[in-house]
């Protein structure tokens, strides 16, 4: 037990694993309307933190862990969200513009009236209809990638849209008839309750 308290104490002294990010803990953290502006949250846990109405705006959450957070009306415009695991979250009108998501998983997580301007979110993993509701009005381009918010979520894309991101291995795409033009199962086509 002593060398793992010690490894412990080492690690957090050090910012983290190998010096590398903050390993900070903010699980459950009542962060309510607190200002973290530009700050290094890599590998970060918040899991279940309430982040309402904070300013996260150019702070970096490489590889951190949101899951369950609750973060409606934050702002994280120009933060790097990239490898997050932001499962379950609630972003509700939360600030996003120009900010990076690449790779992170926002599976059951509610974007609801969140502003997504010039957001990346290549192979991100986002529930369909969550991605199809953000496809309604996504625009502009990512300033630090150069990427299209639109392209990043597969916007107009029938197959990425109907069977996710690439990195989802247990889909195949089906024959293009049975599909129609935005990515739901055609109806006519007699294929959809196919097994």
């Amino acid at each position: 037990m002593p060398a793992t308290a010690d490894l412990n104490k080492f690690e957090a002294a050090t910012r983290g694993e190998f010096g590398i990010g903050s390993a900070a803990q903010f699980g459950s953290a009542d962060l309510k309307k607190t200002v973290h502006v530009n700050e290094n949250f890599r590998r970060a846990n918040f899991t279940s933190a309430d982040m309402r109405e904070s300013d996260f705006s150019g702070s970096t959450f490489n590889g951190a862990y949101l899951e369950k957070a609750v973060a409606y009306k934050a702002n994280f415009s120009g933060a790097d969200l990239s490898d997050t695991l932001m499962d379950r979250m609630v972003l509700n009108e939360a600030n996003l513009k120009n900010a990076v998501l690449a790779r992170s998983v926002l599976t059951r997580s509610d974007l609801g009236g969140a502003l997504i301007e010039g957001a990346d979110f290549s192979d991100a993993v986002l529930d369909l209809p969550q991605k199809l509701a953000l496809c309604k009005y996504a625009s502009g381009t990512n300033p630090t990638t150069g990427v299209s918010t639109r392209v990043s979520l597969g916007c107009g894309n029938s197959r990425r849209n109907a069977y996710g991101s690439p990195s989802s291995p247990l889909l195949s795409a089906p024959p293009k008839k049975m599909l129609d033009r935005d990515g739901f199962c055609d109806e006519t086509s007699g294929l959809c309750d196919a097994k």
